[in-house]
């Protein structure tokens, strides 16, 4: 005897691996940006130029390389109120991005919903940011966003 039931599909491979490596790529983000806040509040009870310039030694950056003159330059300048508050943004920032990562990677409707959320609220920035100073590491950082919030939209409105 014949099953009244329709014959299931088999599941799109290629959605749950995009799902995973955007659920993968927004907990690395995450827990770098922990790296960060936990750096951000050593530096406050350190000499912070002492310990930018130890670790520039160590690595063997050029501190004449303009790109890391910027960087010693707005270290060196900040006080401690500015790497305090950095930090609690940094830390708020990681707590969303592992908030999304592990929800996603849970497959969560309501992560995909959130991811859409954040990460969609953040274009207007990236936009205008972009429009101040063209750089390829912002025309970058654009791409891949649209890319994710388009990809959750269209898997949001297939999966209804």
């Amino acid at each position: 005897m014949a099953s009244a039931r329709p014959a299931r599909r088999p599941a799109n491979r290629k959605s749950p691996k995009t799902l995973l490596g955007i659920a993968l790529f927004k907990l690395a983000k995450g827990i770098l940006l922990i790296a960060v806040g936990i750096g951000a509040i050593k530096l406050l009870h350190k000499d912070a130029a002492q310990t930018i310039l130890h670790w520039v030694d160590v690595l063997r950056v050029d501190p004449d390389n303009r790109f890391i003159h910027g960087i010693l330059t707005r270290a060196f300048s900040a006080s401690p109120k500015q790497l305090e508050a950095t930090s609690i943004g940094t830390f708020i920032y990681a707590g969303l991005l592992l908030t999304e990562g592990v929800g996603l990677l849970l497959r969560k409707r309501w992560a995909e919903y959130f991811t859409i959320i954040t990460t969609g609220g953040l274009i207007p920035l990236e936009l205008y940011e972009l429009s101040r100073h063209v750089t390829a590491a912002k025309t970058c950082v654009l791409i891949v966003n649209l890319a994710v919030v388009a990809y959750l939209l269209v898997r949001l409105r297939t999966k209804r």
